[in-house]
């Protein structure tokens, strides 16, 4: 067996820029998901981008085709938000998509241009989404996919080989706490956490005894927890999340506070209901993951002041808000 001597370290990030696992430890942290556009037009998307800069987020986190609807490419518009805006992205990377080699190669391009914070995740297979004649790839699992970026920091491809430089990564795993054995879901989260994990992100939760079982359920992990608040837009929108998306449950009390609502109306309930969960959420987590309904960035802008104000960190003396 031939060994292979370890590649050269990657320099430390620039003083100021701390990672996510820095300032977690220290503050309530925001990261907010903004869908990346269907279509070419990216103005909305980039306007969301800069309001949400602006509340002072600490990432901005794009999914992956999520529900395997084609969307822009989150590499590229994770680089924009990151060069035009100054925002650090959190680029979600589907097994579903890519075979192993397409797999390194995102990877490879993430690197060079500077992204380090991933999520990683199965992705929902391709026959629910807008192109049902397309193939699911699942090269590899969540599990396996989580190691082999952890490996790229070591310096070694996919393959075994040794590369000229380490990786940076900081690897997120995704969990869905919304199931009925929850005991059952954390034992999975820890075979992730095994693999290589650094911190997690939740699906969205809508019960506030929910938020206060999974801190229960998970005080003893040794990494952060991102409690996944997803404000509602409309009745339907909450009746879809809870009747059509894998995952996602929402509690009776929710449905039907949002029952009928649209339009203002129901945006306004939907952030109310939001700030319930946040002021449920933010006594058991620094960590704070809100995703936008509909590119409805004004909702998460809402949000993530009200977590600065109930938090009282806005000036924060070792690692500040970012700007």
């Amino acid at each position: 067996v031939r060994v292979l001597e370890p590649a050269p370290a990657k320099p430390a990030p620039p003083a100021g820029k701390p990672s996510l696992l820095e300032i977690v430890k220290q503050r309530k942290t925001v990261i907010v998901e903004l869908d990346p556009p269907r279509d070419l037009d990216i103005d909305k998307f980039m306007q969301g981008s800069r309001a949400l800069q602006d509340a002072r987020v600490d990432a901005i986190t794009m999914a992956d085709n999520s529900l395997a609807v084609t969307r822009m490419s989150n590499l590229a518009l994770g680089h924009l938000v990151q060069d035009k805006l100054g925002a650090r992205p959190l680029i979600h990377i589907a097994c579903r998509d890519r075979n192993m080699i397409g797999t390194q190669s995102h990877l490879m391009g993430l690197h060079a241009l500077g992204i380090d914070h991933v999520l990683a995740v199965t992705g929902d297979p391709a026959k629910f989404g807008d192109l049902p004649g397309s193939s699911s790839v699942y090269d590899l699992t969540s599990f396996e996919i989580i190691r082999m970026i952890k490996q790229l920091n070591e310096g070694i491809a996919f393959s075994g080989k040794p590369l000229k430089q380490k990786a940076n990564f900081v690897v997120g795993a995704a969990f869905n706490p919304n199931v009925k054995h929850l005991d059952k879901a954390v034992q999975r989260l820890e075979r992730k956490i095994e693999a290589g994990a650094d911190y997690i992100m939740t699906q969205p939760v809508y019960d506030a005894e929910l938020i206060e079982q999974i801190y229960e359920a998970t005080k003893h992990l040794h990494i952060p927890v991102f409690i996944g608040i997803a404000p509602l837009a409309s009745g339907g929108n909450a009746e879809y999340l809870h009747n059509e998306v894998p995952g996602i449950r929402l509690s009776d009390e929710v449905r039907a506070r949002m029952s009928g609502l649209k339009g203002p109306e129901g945006r306004a309930m939907g952030v109310e209901i939001a700030k319930e969960l946040l002021d449920a959420a933010m006594p058991y987590f620094n960590g704070i993951y809100l995703m936008t309904p509909f590119l409805a960035y004004e909702m998460c802008v809402d949000l993530t002041k009200y977590v600065w104000e109930k938090s009282k960190r806005h000036d924060f003396h070792l690692y500040p808000l970012s700007k």
